[in-house]
């Protein structure tokens, strides 16, 4: 009768803890952007909140400038459950879920407006965030960006022939390597960090990168052209550790997911108003070419990718739908 009686009890220690809710919590966020970057400043801004919701019981410690890591080393530690949260490259998680890709498709968006649009209304983006859990062991709370790419070159662009055989800095994942190859590029990954110094003593030619970081990390010093394209849109994802995720409470799983949603909508509407500013003051700067360009200057390239990444990424139509109906 003891013995049942201790394990009666046993038992219901154990529910209880089961059900009792989550342990106060320092977690961590890791991001690769520098503290001056708008993603930085809404995960602050969001760490604040946060604190502030659950009266002090959760904080986040928020780590730019990959100070956990790279994209790929703060996943696998978000795997584990070492790190919580993290603002992330839809890039490297394409890495892992190649039907992420179909958001890269060249061209899919016409401009950051439209881009901010598909990002926080697309059924098919909101599906692929759906499968982070089974797929990557995170869970997707929604989509920020880092504006469209353009191409930022040291050395004079008037056509597409200009960039052939040119060492272009990307980031690296395939579908813009896929893009870049068919230019005739040579696509060259390299930390954001090393980008600077690479463009000024000739390691690469050029670079993809948005309008903002052009401007504030000064870029636009080194180069003599500036090709506005728009050619592919540059997510991000506000991701969760699985881990993490299953030690909160519903309502606390409802506070983060509201919150977090509450500032990556604040970084896509950011991102776009930053864009639209600095296209104008890129123009204004003397010896600087801003060549802006619509998908003719790029041939057939964009045909020549979806040959290769519609079987990978079979969500690129109904994207193509969805962009075209904004």
């Amino acid at each position: 009768m003891k013995r049942l009686l201790h394990a009666t009890a046993a038992m219901a220690a154990l529910v209880g803890l089961a059900l009792s809710p989550a342990q106060a919590k320092e977690m961590k966020m890791g991001l690769i952007t520098p503290p001056p970057h708008i993603w930085t400043k809404e995960a602050e801004a969001f760490a604040e909140e946060l604190k502030a919701a659950t009266n002090g019981k959760h904080t986040v410690v928020v780590y730019p400038s990959r100070q956990l890591g790279n994209e790929a080393e703060v996943l696998q530690q978000m795997q584990s459950g070492a790190v919580d949260m993290a603002f992330m490259t839809l890039a490297e998680i394409s890495n892992r879920v190649p039907e992420f890709s179909a958001l890269f498709t060249p061209f899919l968006v016409k401009n950051n407006a439209e881009a901010v649009k598909l990002l926080k209304t697309s059924p098919t983006a909101k599906a692929l965030l759906d499968t982070l859990p089974s797929k990557v062991g995170v869970v997707g709370l929604g989509y920020g960006m880092a504006g469209v790419r353009q191409i930022v070159s040291a050395v004079p662009i008037k056509s597409i022939a200009d960039l052939k055989g040119r060492k272009i800095r990307v980031t690296p994942f395939p579908a813009t390597r896929d893009f870049n190859t068919i230019l005739g590029t040579a696509p060259t990954p390299m930390p954001l960090p090393d980008v600077y110094d690479a463009l000024s003593n000739g390691q690469v030619d050029a670079i993809e990168m948005d309008l903002e970081l052009t401007i504030k990390l000064k870029y636009w010093e080194l180069a003599k052209t500036v090709l506005v394209s728009n050619q592919m849109m540059f997510p991000m994802v506000g991701i969760v550790s699985g881990r993490t995720w299953r030690d909160l409470s519903a309502d606390e799983r409802k506070t983060v997911s509201e919150l977090m949603r509450k500032h990556l909508d604040v970084v896509l509407d950011k991102t776009e108003e930053i864009e639209r500013a600095f296209l104008p003051q890129l123009k204004e700067k003397e010896g600087l070419e801003v060549l802006e360009v619509g998908q003719e200057f790029y041939g057939d390239a964009l045909a020549e990718w979806e040959k290769i990444w519609l079987p990978q990424a079979p969500a690129i139509p109904a994207l193509r739908k969805e962009a075209a109906a904004l």
